[in-house]
C-alpha cells in the first residue's frame, strides 16, 4: 500500500483491536508494523493476532512488519495489609525478603539481586517515580530507606533503580518461552526490554537463530551510556521515553532522544520513538497540542517509526489515533524546513562501495527528474543505506524474500516489493521499471534509478547502479546485457 510519507507507524494491538475489521481499518488508516506487547495476552491469543495480520497482508498486497514486544524482568514490591500505605516525606521506610503483609513501616521487595547490587545512598523508585526512596543502610536482605517524595503506594506497584547495575538477564524464563513462541510463529522482529548491556542482545541474538530481527529498548541509564555498543549488536532500537523518564530526569530525555535517533540513522538502522505519542487518545478522539508538537518533533528528527500503545491496544479511538498520527506525519514531511533538518544532518561518512553507490543515486534522483529509486536487496541492508540518505524521492526495495521486505516496512520510506530471483541485470531493471508503474512512483514516461549487486542474491554486494526508464521498450534498446 503506497503512503504519502516516509515515516512510519507502529500500532500496538490489544482489546481495543482484536479483530479482523479493526486490524484492517487501523493498516487502511496508516498502521505498517503491529506491535504484539507479550506483557497481555496468551499465546493462543497472539497467534489469532498474528494469522489475522498475515491474512490481511494477503488480502491488500502489503509486506506488514510484526513486533513482538517482549516484558522483561517485572520488578515489584509485594502486597500490603490494607492493600495500600500513605508515605509521608522524610519518614522512614524499609524494603526486605520477609514475605509478611507490608505496612506503612516496611513490605516485601521479593528480588534478592536488587539487595545485591544496592549501597548506601542510591535510589529506589516506586509505582512510576511517584515515590523516590534514598537507601540509608543496606544487606543482603534488606534496605532502610528515608523517603523523599512521598505518596500512595499500594500492592505490587513497579520498581525502578536508576543508578546500578543489576545482576539481571534481560530475559526472564517468561520472556524466553515467548521468544521461542512468537520466533517460531514467524514474527519479523524481536524487542528486548530491560537491556543494559551487548551481551543482553547477543543472548536473545542466539536464542532467535535468525528467525526474527532485533530491536533493543533503551529505557535505562546504563543502556543509554553503553548505546553505542548496544546499537552495534542490534538490529534496530526504541527509545522507550517511558521508563527512561521515570529513571532520568525528565529534562533529559529530549535531548537523549535527538541523539540516540542521530546515531540510529547514521548507522543506517530503523529507530522507534515511543511511549505517550497521543496518550490523551486513550479517552479523547482529538490529541492535545503538546502530544501533536511531540509527534512532530519524532519525525523531524529523522525518526524511521513513531508508535501508539495503549492508544491503539486499549483507547476508545484507536483508529482516530493511528489516522491522527498519519495526518501529523503527512504535514511534517510536506514542510520545507524538514527537508533543511533531514539534510543538514545527513552522514557524511563514506565507508564502502554501498555507500557510494547508494549517495550517489540520492545525488542523481534529486538532481535530475528522476522519479523513484529502486533497490535490489537479499538482506535488507542496500535499502537501509538508502533509507540514510533520506532522499527526497520514495525509495523501492525490491526482494525475493517475504522476511527481508516485512522487516523494511519499519525502516523509513521503504515502498517493499517482493519479486522473482534474478540473475541477470536487465531483468532486474525490467522488474523495478514496472514495479515504479504498478505501484503508481512513475510513468511509462519517467526514469528511475536502479541499484543492485552482481552477482545477485549474495549479500553485500552493492556494487551497480543503472539510470533507467520505466518504458520497457526502451530499456531493452538502450541497457547493456
Amino acid at each position: 500500500m503506497k503512503r504519502n510519507r516516509n515515516v512510519k507507524i507502529v500500532a500496538t494491538l490489544g482489546p481495543a483491536s482484536d479483530t479482523y475489521e479493526t486490524i484492517r481499518a487501523l493498516h487502511d488508516a496508516g498502521a505498517d508494523v503491529f506491535r504484539l506487547n507479550m506483557s497481555h495476552g496468551s499465546h493462543d491469543e497472539i497467534a489469532e493476532k498474528h494469522a489475522i495480520i498475515r491474512q490481511i497482508e494477503a488480502d491488500t498486497g502489503s509486506s506488514i512488519a510484526i513486533l513482538a514486544d517482549l516484558q522483561g524482568p517485572k520488578l515489584r514490591v509485594g502486597v500490603f495489609g490494607a492493600e495500600s500505605e500513605m508515605l509521608e516525606e522524610g519518614a522512614t521506610f524499609r524494603l526486605d525478603l520477609d514475605t509478611a503483609e507490608g505496612d506503612v513501616n516496611r513490605v516485601c521487595l521479593p528480588h534478592p539481586e536488587i539487595f545485591a547490587a544496592l549501597e548506601p545512598g542510591k535510589s529506589l523508585l516506586v509505582n512510576d517515580g511517584k515515590i523516590r526512596l534514598r537507601v540509608e543502610t543496606c544487606g543482603e536482605d534488606f534496605a532502610n530507606c528515608v523517603v523523599i517524595a512521598g505518596g500512595a503506594i499500594s500492592n505490587r506497584k513497579g520498581v525502578n533503580v536508576p543508578d546500578v547495575e543489576l545482576p539481571l538477564a534481560a530475559l526472564s524464563e517468561k520472556d524466553r518461552a515467548d521468544l521461542e513462541f512468537t520466533a517460531d510463529l514467524g514474527v519479523d522482529w524481536m524487542a528486548l526490554s530491560f537491556v543494559q548491556r551487548p551481551a543482553d542482545v547477543e543472548e536473545a541474538r542466539a536464542l532467535v537463530k535468525g528467525r526474527a530481527a532485533i530491536l533493543s529498548k533503551i529505557e535505562k541509564p546504563n543502556a543509554v551510556e553503553r548505546f553505542d555498543a548496544i546499537l552495534a549488536a542490534s538490529d534496530g532500537i526504541m527509545v522507550a521515553r517511558g521508563d527512561l523518564g521515570v529513571e532520568l530526569p525528565v529534562q533529559n530525555v529530549p535531548p537523549i532522544q535527538k541523539r540516540l535517533v542521530r546515531k540510529c540513522r547514521h548507522a543506517a538502522k530503523p529507530v522507534i520513538v515511543a511511549t505517550q505519542m497521543l496518550e490523551s487518545m486513550i479517552e479523547s478522539p482529538m490529541p492535545t497540542r503538546a502530544e501533536v508538537s511531540d509527534v512532530a518533533t519524532a519525525i523531524y528528527e529523522g525518526a524511521d517509526a513513531v508508535m501508539l500503545s495503549a492508544e491503539s491496544a486499549a483507547g476508545s479511538y484507536p483508529i482516530e489515533a493511528v489516522t491522527t498520527m498519519d495526518r501529523v506525519a503527512s504535514e511534517v514531511e510536506k514542510d520545507p524546513t524538514y527537508t533543511q533538518i533531514i539534510e543538514s544532518s545527513r552522514s557524511a561518512n563514506r565507508g564502502s562501495v554501498a555507500d557510494g553507490i547508494v549517495a550517489a543515486a540520492r545525488e542523481i534522483a534529486e538532481t535530475t527528474n528522476i522519479k523513484a529509486i529502486c533497490c535490489f536487496t537479499q538482506s535488507g541492508t542496500t535499502a537501509l543505506l538508502v533509507a540514510r540518505e533520506r532522499p527526497r524521492v520514495p525509495i523501492i526495495a525490491l526482494t525475493p524474500l517475504a522476511g527481508t521486505a516485512r522487516r523494511l516496512a519499519m525502516s523509513w520510506g521503504c515502498n517493499c516489493v517482493i519479486t522473482d530471483t534474478m540473475d541477470r541485470f536487465k531483468g532486474a531493471v525490467v522488474s523495478a521499471a514496472k514495479a515504479a508503474l504498478d505501484n503508481g512512483f512513475a510513468t511509462s514516461e519517467d526514469q528511475i534509478v536502479v541499484t543492485a549487486g552482481v552477482p545477485f542474491n549474495v549479500t553485500g554486494t552493492t556494487n551497480i547502479l543503472r539510470v533507467a526508464p520505466c518504458d520497457e521498450r526502451l530499456i531493452f534498446s538502450t541497457d547493456p546485457e
